[in-house]
């Protein structure tokens, strides 16, 4: 059978299967059971595609992907980063689209200790939209920013996707998380920047608010109890990074301990709240590794078939740049955003593009970057990305599906301007880690 017939009716069969509903672990299990008997050799494939599941889920590079999830179940279990996001609204004051911009920073420190866009956009979403909608903010510039700031948790550290990317595709984990910072902060900046002008030209999108007369003391005291303690879980999971005293694994392993510190310290760790967080850590950390061990095998039927190397060849005797290749890949996770999920997007692409970017030369963490960042905005594309139908789900009733996809709308423009920046000039994700040898 030829390489471009098999390539058709794996991705084909796949595709078939996602649309009927069947769960995406399901669907590629399903393909690769079909693809493991007649490509790999029938009943020798089949044992083969058993030993692969295995050994992929056993990597030791994967433990940080429950440790990062467990660490900000635990966090948002307990509340505390509630009382952080409290803390930060009582310090930015006389600012055009206050909450606005207190939901950007917010974000911004939550997604630093989270690494989940889903909890993170429903904790903002539950704590901060109804104060904004009661006091007249414009949907856009109540909803946009908490999505916006939202899916950043899938750049900054600790990210459980960067994790998952650097898994799959064989790139450098902790060079993988020290890439997003700095088109995370960008991303922030940028979104701050958008709001306040946005604001200032037109009052009426964000209405001035009466502010409650504090001392200095009393406005930042909350800041200093919450917010400066908990960005030390962030230092001691960065910094034991950046300055190579620990691994991916071991730098996971203390943000828990830090959460469960922070938890006991603040008295509201509980062992109800504790088997919660637990529980949801366990949930989407089976999800995953299923997913990995699905992914794995589809990779390898596919280059056993010569599907992988035909289509590096196919690619290579095309007279285009790699800068074009890279280009063609983004558009493509990009059309696929508005229509699956990230992890899905991650098990279709990953065994085709990893090879190609490899053969044209496109280095690791320019790819690796680029992923995430196109994934972030994927999260955001309309009809079906995740988070629009998250801000649905903790909005009032009467905000529509076409209300969130307003909102979404502006900061989409803002995501997209910082992808094609980072195209246009890859050390801007690259440019951290290659200064600390990552």
């Amino acid at each position: 059978m030829e390489w471009p017939l098999i390539l058709a009716l794996m991705l084909g069969g796949l595709v078939a299967l996602l649309l009927t509903g069947l769960p995406v672990a399901f669907a590629f299990i399903a393909v690769n059971l079909v693809g493991a008997f007649f490509i790999l050799g029938g009943e020798v494939g089949l044992i083969q595609m058993a030993r692969n599941s295995v050994q992929s889920i056993t990597s030791f590079q994967l433990t940080p992907i429950a440790l990062f999830i467990l660490m900000g179940e635990i966090l948002f279990q307990t509340r505390i980063a509630h009382k952080a996001i409290d803390a930060i609204d009582r310090v930015i004051t006389r600012v055009p689209g206050r909450l606005s911009v207190v939901t950007v920073f917010s974000g911004t420190v939550f997604a630093a200790l989270s690494g989940s866009t889903i909890a993170n956009t429903a904790m903002l979403g539950s704590t901060l939209l109804p104060p904004m909608l009661q006091r007249g903010y414009h949907p856009t510039l109540a909803m946009g920013p908490i999505m916006a700031s939202g899916a950043i948790a899938m750049l900054i550290p600790p990210s459980a996707l960067a994790v998952l990317v650097g898994s799959l595709a064989g790139f450098s984990i902790a060079g993988l998380l020290l890439a997003g910072v700095l088109p995370a902060l960008l991303l922030a900046i940028c979104f701050v920047l958008i709001i306040v002008v946005a604001a200032g030209l037109r009052p009426e999108l964000a209405p001035a608010e009466p502010l409650p007369e504090m001392s200095l003391y009393e406005r930042w005291r909350p800041f200093l109890i919450y917010v400066v303690p908990l960005s030390g879980i962030f230092v001691v999971v960065i910094g034991s990074l950046l300055a190579g005293l620990a691994t991916p694994t071991e730098s996971a392993a203390l943000g828990c301990v830090g959460a469960l510190i922070a938890g006991a310290g603040y008295r509201a760790l509980t062992f109800a709240n504790l088997r919660v967080a637990i529980m949801e850590t366990i949930k989407l950390s089976v999800m995953i590794l299923f997913i990995i061990a699905a992914s794995q095998t589809f990779s390898q039927i596919l280059a056993f078939s010569g599907a992988t190397g035909g289509l590096i060849r196919l690619i290579e005797g095309l007279d285009i740049s790699s800068l074009q290749i890279l280009i063609g890949m983004v558009l493509i996770l990009l059309f696929l955003g508005c229509f699956i999920d990230q992890v899905s997007m991650l098990m279709v692409t990953v065994p085709v593009f990893v090879p190609i970017a490899r053969a044209v030369g496109i280095p690791d963490m320019v790819l690796g970057v680029t992923y995430l960042l196109t994934l972030e905005i994927a999260l955001l594309t309309p009809p079906f990305g995740l988070l629009l139908f998250v801000m649905q789900g903790v909005a009032p009733d009467w905000i529509r599906i076409r209300h969130v996809y307003a909102a979404a709308a502006p900061f989409l423009v803002v995501k997209i301007a910082v992808l094609v920046l980072l195209i246009a000039y890859p050390t801007l994700g690259t440019w951290l880690p290659a200064q600390l040898g990552r």
